[in-house]
């Protein structure tokens, strides 16, 4: 197993290092490879996601990434939209957003350390008294009483962007089946969260505070919480594949321009 890990990690370095000279630029659907990145003006995609017509990604497994695009595409249709439709019919919205909010509260250790990787001492700490309040005035989390009452945003922050504040780059972009786009460094990160994580179960860690005990609890947690957040965002998904003319550069290239965004902030 450790065998792995250095293998993947040494990977990861190669990767990284190679696409800062070797990136994907794509300009209104057509792609060129082998061009050093520019910077560009971000604009308008709900302000969020900025320019995603002009955009430099480095996209090796382009053919791999468009399948999984097309597999989650469906899987969303088909599968995760009926049954988010069904669920929000059965529980009220309210009941829906509280239970949005708890599982939220439960990410408060992966923000909490990465502000503190970040040296966002003063986000770290308002997380804490997020987590302290919401905790006991909310109920457990069911309701964000920090800020309805005392106007303490969430800073969610996770390992991915603490990789970027070191200046770690995105490296390949990779799209995962059911957890969707990525890159590399991001994919770094998600393992790194998950020791951490209270949602996670990672068999090497000993930390007393993790809920799910299997693999299987993982995943259905985790397809719990989708559905939950889906049927809060219902028509969402439709409305942002009208306005691409290709879903998968659209995906890509919106995730890219809002992690760099996250990322600088």
């Amino acid at each position: 197993m450790k065998l792995l890990k250095s293998i993947f990690i040494i990977a990861c370095i190669y990767s990284i290092s190679y696409a800062e000279n070797n990136v994907t630029v794509c300009e209104n659907g057509i792609c060129k490879d082998n061009i050093s990145p520019k910077d560009t003006n971000s604009s308008s995609f709900e302000k969020e996601f900025g320019d995603t017509n002009k955009t430099s990604t480095y996209d090796p497994f382009e053919k791999y990434n468009r399948a999984v695009t097309n597999f989650n595409d469906k899987l969303y249709i088909h599968v995760m939209d009926p049954i988010a439709r069904g669920y929000s019919k059965l529980i009220p919205e309210g009941g829906r957003i509280a239970v949005g909010n708890f599982i939220n509260n439960l990410y408060f250790p992966v923000r909490f350390t990465n502000n503190l990787l970040q040296f966002k001492i003063k986000n770290a700490a308002k997380e804490t008294g997020r987590f302290i309040v919401n905790s006991t005035l909310g109920i457990g989390g069911f309701f964000d009483i920090a800020k309805r009452d005392f106007n303490w945003e969430e800073s969610d922050e996770d390992f991915g962007q603490t990789l970027g504040f070191y200046g770690i780059g995105a490296g390949p972009h990779i799209v995962w089946p059911i957890l969707g786009p990525s890159n590399l460094r991001d994919t770094l990160g998600m393992i790194g969260d998950s020791y951490v994580n209270a949602l996670s179960n990672t068999k090497e860690c000993s930390i007393k505070y993790k809920i799910p005990q299997t693999r299987l609890q993982e995943a259905g947690i985790y397809g719990y919480k989708q559905i939950n957040r889906t049927s809060l965002h219902l028509g969402e998904y439709e409305s942002l594949k009208k306005d691409a003319i290709d879903l998968y550069p659209f995906i890509r290239d919106a995730y890219s321009q809002r992690r760099t965004q996250q990322i600088k902030e």
